[in-house]
């Protein structure tokens, strides 16, 4: 007897139907899995066994044939586990069980029969949803697939909960959730920029980039404050809405980042790798194709702290999902494409020793050692850099100053918020949403300099040395400025201000 059931596959971050075909007959006992299963799929016929036996069923004594198609894609996880052990148990006739059409099925089976939970369950829900079927799903992952609205949920705790409920011994409520409660308070950011002394400078220069979302190089000694404004560049991000959200939540969802009965990510993502992350760990890949730490902090905030530190095939690596907001992973059999609008926040020493141009410490480095130090970042990867900072020694009078001096991260965050609306309503009818995103047709139509602006713009291209794409920096740059003085027109000092963010190309690069 053969017995269908249905279950859920996903690659990358999209999501296919499984159809489980199980069929029991006579032969020499055996169980054989076809489908091109990974090795955890494969290994599931043992658990499935014990699993079985552990909740008081017979495992059938005959030639079982599980096959899950389609056949040409690669089944990866456990999560099949609970609808091939449903499968057998009706394909041998100890169950009857009803409507199985009508039902998605997901899980992974203990050896003592519980249903654990796994990862993606939050794409799988999104699709059931739009298939119109009914989720049986771990109790353990309810949460996180209850904020799907629109979708019935069963949850489970046993394979024996599992039969009850599907052969109609048990009746059992679907689970809710109060759909105007999921969104819930975004939870408070650690640090603010209320608590950084001085840097008033790169204050301005932080606010102008998350509000256009321009990536910045933050350049200075050690212990001038770089990694402590970076840790606070979350706090003065808008907050997310409920799209981004489930953005966010599908790609932790698929990797199995959810924190335990977590159910939305509220908060932007904050990415801070260590240096001697490889390219398949920032960018993404791997045998098995995983999002890297671009694909996670999608919506919020990648830092790379010691940039030159970091290997350069490594760095190159980021130039493309910069300019695209997007990652394409090619293998022989997979292609798979990833989210990656993040913001860049960057932060080095201006040399190996880390005090050249330090006011109060004399730098030790040779002109050879410090031109290597700086050539560790190349010119293409610096020039899809929009804002660039260098960052001095705070003085001791600035240092002792009252933290009720310093402007607070909320009072930023209202400016930011601001000038996103302007750029909201600039955009309604294009198909970006940021003044970095702004391509050569749009910057003509929205960066319109008058003669003043052009004189200074020309003569800062000659004394920098800026290349094309600089120069599309500097008048995006020059946009968001403009935005957050409420100035429809970009005016000089929006093109002075602009300016000063590009100093390093010749300062440091040439």
């Amino acid at each position: 007897m053969v017995c269908k059931l249905l279950s859920l596959g996903w690659k990358g971050l999209d999501v296919y139907p499984v159809c489980v075909e199980v069929d029991v007959h006579r032969g020499l006992p055996a169980v054989s899995l076809v489908g091109l299963l990974d090795t955890a799929a494969k290994e599931s016929k043992d658990r499935i066994r014990a699993g079985i036996k552990n909740s008081g069923y017979e495992f059938p004594s005959r030639r079982i044939t599980v096959s899950l198609a389609p056949a040409s894609r690669k089944k990866e996880g456990s999560h099949f586990d609970l609808a091939m052990a449903l499968g057998i148990l009706s394909a041998s006739q100890q169950i009857v069980f009803s409507r199985l059409s009508s039902y998605c099925i997901a899980g992974e089976l203990s050896l003592e029969g519980e249903v654990r939970p796994v990862k993606g369950i939050f794409p799988m829900a999104l699709y059931a949803r739009e298939a119109q079927k009914t989720l049986i799903l771990p109790e353990e992952n309810v949460k996180e697939a209850g904020c799907v609205h629109g979708l019935t949920l069963y949850p489970v705790k046993t394979l024996q909960e599992a039969v009850s409920f599907l052969s109609g011994y048990a009746t059992r409520r679907p689970y809710t959730i109060n759909y105007r409660d999921r969104q819930g308070v975004t939870p408070a950011q650690e640090g603010d920029f209320g608590e950084v002394r001085g840097q008033i400078f790169a204050k301005r220069a932080l606010e102008v980039a998350v509000s256009g979302m321009h990536n910045v190089l933050l350049i200075g000694p050690p212990g001038v404050g770089k990694t402590m404004l970076a840790r606070r560049v979350p706090s003065i991000l808008p907050s997310m809405c409920f799209e981004e959200m489930l953005e966010v939540t599908r790609i932790y969802s698929v990797t199995g980042l959810l924190r335990p009965h977590e159910s939305l990510i509220r908060s932007r993502p904050f990415r801070a790798p260590h240096h001697t992350s490889s390219s398949v760990a920032l960018v993404g890949g791997g045998v098995q194709i995983q999002p890297g730490e671009i694909t996670l902090s999608h919506r919020g905030v990648l830092f790379l702290d010691e940039l030159p530190e970091f290997n350069r095939s490594t760095l190159e690596a980021l130039r493309q999902p910069l300019e695209d907001g997007a990652v394409h992973i090619s293998r022989a059999a997979h292609r798979v494409q990833y989210p990656s609008r993040f913001l860049l926040v960057a932060a080095m020493n201006p040399c190996p020793c880390g005090y050249y141009g330090s006011r109060d410490k004399a730098c030790h480095c040779s002109s050879s050692h410090i031109q290597k130090y700086r050539n560790k970042i190349s010119g293409p990867l610096l020039d899809r850099v929009d804002v660039h900072v260098e960052l001095a020694d705070v003085k001791t009078d600035e240092l002792m100053e009252p933290e009720s001096l310093e402007e607070g991260s909320a009072q930023i965050r209202e400016r930011v918020e601001a000038a996103r609306k302007i750029q909201q309503s600039r955009f309604r009818r294009e198909r970006i949403k940021f003044n970095s995103q702004m391509n050569a047709k749009q910057l003509h139509r929205y960066c319109v300099l008058d003669s003043g602006s052009k004189e200074l713009l020309r003569k800062a291209i000659g004394h920098f040395g800026m290349s094309a794409r600089a120069y599309h920096k500097v008048l995006r740059v020059s946009r968001t400025i403009a935005d957050l003085n409420k100035r429809a027109q970009i005016s000089v000092d929006d093109v002075a201000e602009a300016t000063q963010y590009r100093s390093l190309d010749k300062n440091l690069w040439v």
